[in-house]
Formats: structure tokens, sequence, C-alpha cells
């Protein structure tokens, strides 16, 4: 394995990081210390190599919108009801942050700070880039100190696994996930992929795009991918809609092996099987993407990429069949999510 650490950028007078380790296929993975970034996600191409996920050339413009571009998300992935949390006895207000709403933790969640990262490289099959960072409650509102840590690992068989682990001083709330957006083509937008999901239900959404609690079934409509289908017409069945594409919350059932989706370019043969344990897999298709947005592919437009984020269902503290991540004061949890490359 071989593995690089360089300054990337500054930002905010800060030096941004950059960790990346590549194997023996050529697959390479980079990763900021900025906002826990996954930054590139590279395979061997007929042009060389194609970046996987969406990026951008600078820190500032990682971050002067609001789309989380492939970027570390806690303590809590998803929207919070008005910010508002019972534990056990007591409720707690988090800092919001969209509206009267909190959202991917916060104004001071994952994705707002420069981790403290280091590279191990001792096993020959497998390198490892770990990134840390301690959260305090007076920092996001959140009850308890929370320290946080990051593992991506990558294999000599194109495995990606990616480690969330928390331990907090109160009982506190974790459901981290990863923004990534994938691009599997070398088209500018992602119509033309076919994604599959283990799931025969979405859940209901109001306005604010919180959950009702409701979950509808996707059978004979747009929001169909238990056998597969392509993203393009999935797009085109939604346009009476106003976010005319997907921003969605599914219901997912794993299977023996922890799959919940698949994403795949029939041109291309390349393909990302993702597996997770939890329940949840947000659907975004960067419907509201513009010009605006300087991404390293061009200016953005609508559909450059789709967004698939695993996590527990959101807002569970306001639903409690949605599942439970309540994290004990004091006790050591972790998540996972592994993503299985060909090309």
């Amino acid at each position: 394995m071989q593995t690089t650490t360089s300054q990337w950028d500054t930002y905010q007078g800060q030096a941004v990081t950059q960790y990346e380790i590549e194997n023996a296929n050529g697959v390479k993975l980079a990763v900021l210390s900025w906002g826990a970034t996954l930054h590139k996600l590279l395979v061997p191409s007929a042009k060389g190599e194609h970046n996987l996920v969406l990026s951008y050339h600078k820190m500032a413009h990682y971050l002067d919108n609001p789309f989380y571009v492939c970027m570390g998300i806690g303590r809590t992935g998803g929207r919070i009801t008005r910010g508002t949390a019972k534990i056990g006895d007591q409720t707690y207000h988090l800092d919001p942050n969209e509206g009267q709403n909190t959202l991917h933790g916060g104004p001071h969640g994952f994705n707002t700070v420069n981790w403290d990262g280091t590279i191990d490289d001792s096993d020959p099959d497998l390198a490892k880039i770990s990134l840390t960072h301690t959260f305090k409650s007076t920092d996001d509102s959140y009850p308890g100190d929370l320290t946080a840590k990051i593992v991506w690992t990558l294999d000599q068989h194109d495995q990606i696994t990616l480690t969330f682990s928390g331990t907090a001083t109160a009982t506190t709330l974790f459901n981290p996930t990863a923004h990534l957006y994938f691009n599997l083509s070398d088209d500018p937008l992602v119509t033309g992929q076919t994604l599959q999901v283990n799931s025969h239900e979405h859940l209901e959404l109001n306005s604010e795009k919180l959950p009702t609690g409701k979950f509808l079934p996707v059978a004979d409509t747009p929001y169909d991918f238990s056998d597969g289908q392509n993203l393009g017409q999935a797009i085109r069945g939604l346009q009476d809609i106003p976010e005319k594409g997907f921003d969605d919350v599914y219901h997912v059932v794993p299977s023996s092996n922890d799959t919940i989706a698949k994403l795949t370019d029939p041109t291309s043969k390349r393909t990302v099987t993702i597996k997770s344990p939890r329940n949840g897999l947000v659907v975004f298709t960067a419907n509201s993407f513009d010009a605006n947005l300087k991404l390293a592919t061009g200016s953005g437009q609508p559909y450059m990429g789709v967004a698939l984020e695993p996590q527990t269902l959101p807002d569970t503290m306001n639903h409690p069949d949605f599942g439970d991540v309540t994290l004990p004061a004091g006790q050591t949890q972790s998540y996972q999510i592994t993503y299985d490359l060909t090309y």
C-alpha cells in the first residue's frame, strides 16, 4: 500500500491536510482533514483514472453551499424536528441550522471542524486513515462532550470500510453518516446509471422534509428501486413535484451480508455496492445544484451526482419506532459502512 500526507489547502487560517492511500490495483482514497471529507475515490480507467465521487478544488467551495458534498455528518444525520430531543426524562433543544430544525448535526457538526488525522500502513494488505475530534457540549448544544473517531480503510480487494465511533461524557445522540455523492460514469450526469435499493417503502415527509411517521409503499411508483431502476427514468417520473427528483429517506432491509444498495453505470461497468446494518438510506439526486457550485468536473447542474447516505432513520427521538440512536454516557458505539468497488 502506498500512502501520502500533504497540505492540500488553507481554510480560516488552518492547514487542510489530505491523507491519501493507494492499493496495488491503483485504487486511491483521499480524505481531507476539514469536515472529514472524502475528496477522491479514484479507480483506473481507459483515460487514466476516474473519481467516483464529486469534489472541489478548494476547501472554501466545499463549505460555501448547503450540500455537504462528500463530508462527514454528525452527531446526527438528517433533520431533528424543531431541534427538540427527549433523552430519558430530559428534553434538549439543539441549535437549529435550517429554519427551526436541526440538520446534519447542526451549525457545528462534523463537517465544520478540522479533524486530527493519521495514516497507518503497517499492514501490507490494508491501509487506514484515522480522524479524531472532541465536540464540546458547549459548542453544539448536544448533551455531553463527544469524542468521535472516523476511520477509512482500503484493502487489496477494492473494499472500502468506513467506521464511526463515539464516546460521550453524558448520554447523548449518535447517528453519523457520510454524505457521499457518486457519479460512476464519464457523463456529467447520473441519469444513465442504475440504482438498486433493498427497500419497499420510504418515509412520508412534510413540506419541511421532516418525517410524519408514516411509511409509504414504493410499489408501482417512481420511488421503486427494489429491483433496480434507471435513475433518469425515475427522475422523469418526479417532474410534477417541487423537487423534480429525489430527496428521500428509504426504510431499508439489509441483506444477509448487510447489502442495502448498489449503484451501477452500465456503460463503464463501474459499480459501488453499499453495505450497512442500519435501517435507513437517504437518496438525493442533486436536484438543486446550480452554476454557482464550482465543482472539479465543472459548474454545478441538477443530477450531477446521487448522494447515498446510510444511517438509522432520522428524527428517531420524535418517532421511536424508527430506531434508537441514544449513546449512553461512557460507552462506545460504532457504526460501519462498506463500499465494494468494481470497475
